[in-house]
């Protein structure tokens, strides 16, 4: 059964908010035992950032589960949607439970330039060309597409779009966490890269399965 739009945003939202309230109480419970991270630190700047990338594929995400009616699309799509939503929902928390702003002066990915925790200072590589600065972006134009299409092509373009989404959702949780020592952005970071990972594999898998596109 199709589960309407209205409802599975509805629901995005109260499980966006519970894990806001779990992320609040969990800084204000380690607020004691370490110290609270700076609004320049690369703790910070991730958790900002990751929320406007998590943003986009919950966007392409509720996108092409309109699109289609496969249903093994349908799925993963809805849960790559409610996973990305209460991740944000925890960031947004941990932020606010440090006192510290949701938007930061600085450019996106300021923090990647900041040394490792091994010392080196080699920074984050990032494409000057990337949609909000961020690795994996769709542009404008590829998200107009993605609403205009339906079916197997909705299905194809979610894919491609989504693959190098997720990639670059990796390359940032891995910036963090040579970064960063705070444990709930450890635990965040790890957590997005260990479902990343997975998804990543599923989606590759699909994609291979789809029938083969037309000639344009």
């Amino acid at each position: 059964m199709t589960r309407p739009r209205g409802r599975l945003v509805a629901g995005l939202v109260v499980l966006g908010v519970l894990v806001l309230a779990a992320g609040f109480l969990g800084g204000r419970l380690s607020s004691g035992t370490s110290a609270t991270p700076t609004t320049e630190s690369a703790a910070a700047g991730f958790l900002r950032d990751m929320q406007v990338h998590h943003a986009q594929a919950v966007e392409m995400a509720l996108l092409v589960r309109d699109r289609t009616d496969d249903e093994t699309v349908r799925t993963i799509a809805y849960d790559m949607a409610v996973t990305q939503a209460s991740q944000s929902g925890a960031m947004y928390g941990l932020l606010d439970a440090w006192g510290l702003p949701q938007r930061s002066p600085q450019p996106a990915m300021t923090w990647t330039q900041l040394p490792a925790l091994d010392g080196s200072d080699a920074a984050h590589d990032m494409d000057p060309g990337a949609p909000a600065g961020m690795p994996g972006m769709a542009t404008p134009e590829q998200l107009a597409a993605l609403r205009a299409a339906s079916g197997d092509e909705a299905v194809r373009l979610f894919l491609e779009l989504m693959i190098p989404h997720h990639e670059g959702g990796l390359e940032m949780a891995d910036a963090v966490l040579a970064r960063t020592s705070v444990p709930q952005v450890v635990s965040l970071a790890t957590g997005i890269r260990r479902a990343q990972e997975a998804e990543i594999v599923a989606m590759r898998n699909l994609l291979a399965a789809l029938p083969v596109a037309p000639a344009r």
